[in-house]
């Protein structure tokens, strides 16, 4: 079996490590890299770190509005797919690469396989609501990383194809957590101690470009009056720019770090602040409390419990966020068993 695999943004490179290996063992695999994410510390070290084989092509493509950045990588993935004639093309999430994949291919007549198929945030102005919504209907495979998944793609008719496989990035987390562990000292360089500082991230579209979401963030950080770390998405960076946004200690802003200090900085928080699907999945699994930056989730099932709590960018929800205490117990396990990979290549190999 001939599998074309598009990634084009640093959560799409951890989740295709976890499947590469998997498939590998059996099949061909050719690797695409749409260049969405083009930064090297947004890209190559994620290559280095999780032993992803290098593209086989790198398409390029850089930033740019929406509709010239589709546009680039449909062209350029056209002729990619036409040239190795694959058997299925694999696309991931809801970035622009992953609509652009699952066009391509759509329009070749290859066979799509959709990873983390079914997440809904019910925002329609939301670019990744739409990227995953009209992959959804294009996909022959739809690989559902929950049981909630499974029950939306069921409300919108889509049931043929489907499998509830469990997530791709717990699969990687458990892969990786112990060779973080050994090989990041993230936390020694920055003389962090364990449960003493946030970790915040911030990135997403409506709270980078609107100055007022953006003020209210940071000054939530400030408010909490203890470290916080801040990996600094290069989108976020060019955004402070143009605000009169002060960031100062004990705020402490850093570049965007791999894969590896990422877990570690996540793992060892008292608490992570975010507006990324990822990192509140992670949280969740490493057991650690979460504020996410947005009104809404497409990852529902953080909520349970109180791991996970919406604040939007409103400073006095998120501080309120930030001051509950920690549920007893452990996280419920709902995002699978680890073996997502496995149950995606056997249904690729059963068609």
């Amino acid at each position: 079996m001939r599998v074309l695999t598009v990634v084009g943004a640093r959560p799409q490179f951890v989740k295709a490590a976890a499947f590469s290996r998997v498939l590998r063992q059996r099949h061909t695999e050719i690797l695409v890299h749409t260049g969405q994410h083009y930064d090297a510390s947004m890209s190559d070290v994620f290559f280095d770190e999780l032993s992803l084989p290098r593209p086989d092509y790198h398409l390029g493509v850089g930033s740019g509005s929406h509709g010239a950045q589709t546009a680039q990588m449909l062209e350029r993935l056209e002729a990619v797919i036409q040239r190795e004639a694959p058997d299925i093309v694999v696309i991931y999430g809801d970035t622009n690469s992953t609509l652009a994949g699952a066009l391509a291919a759509a329009k070749l007549g290859i066979a799509v396989a959709h990873v983390e198929a079914g997440l809904r945030s019910y925002v329609r102005d939301m670019p990744e609501e739409i990227n995953r919504l009209v992959a959804d209907r294009i996909s022959t495979y739809l690989f559902a990383p929950t049981q909630n998944a499974v029950e939306n793609l069921a409300r919108e008719g889509i049931t043929s194809g489907v499998t509830m496989t469990g997530d791709i990035m717990y699969d990687a987390l458990l892969q990786h957590a112990a060779v973080a562990q050994e090989r990041s000292h993230i936390l020694r360089e920055m003389a962090l101690a364990t449960a003493g500082y946030v970790l915040a991230t911030i990135h997403r579209a409506a709270n980078t470009d609107d100055p007022r979401r953006l003020a209210e963030i940071f000054d939530a950080l400030a408010l909490l009056h203890e470290p916080v770390i801040v990996p600094l998405h290069p989108r976020t960076r060019a955004a402070l720019m143009g605000t009169d946004i002060e960031v100062e200690p004990p705020v402490r802003i850093i570049d965007p770090v791999g894969y590896l200090d990422m877990l570690a900085l996540e793992r060892n928080a008292r608490m992570v602040l975010t507006d990324s699907g990822g990192v509140q999945k992670e949280a969740y699994l490493l057991g650690v409390l979460c504020v996410t930056l947005r009104d809404e989730t497409e990852w529902v099932e953080t909520l349970a419990g109180g791991w996970n709590v919406l604040a939007g960018a409103d400073a006095e929800r998120i501080l309120a966020a930030a001051k509950r205490p920690r549920p007893a117990g452990e996280p419920p396990p709902v995002f699978g068993d680890g073996h997502a990979a496995e149950k995606m290549v056997a249904a690729l190999e059963a068609q």
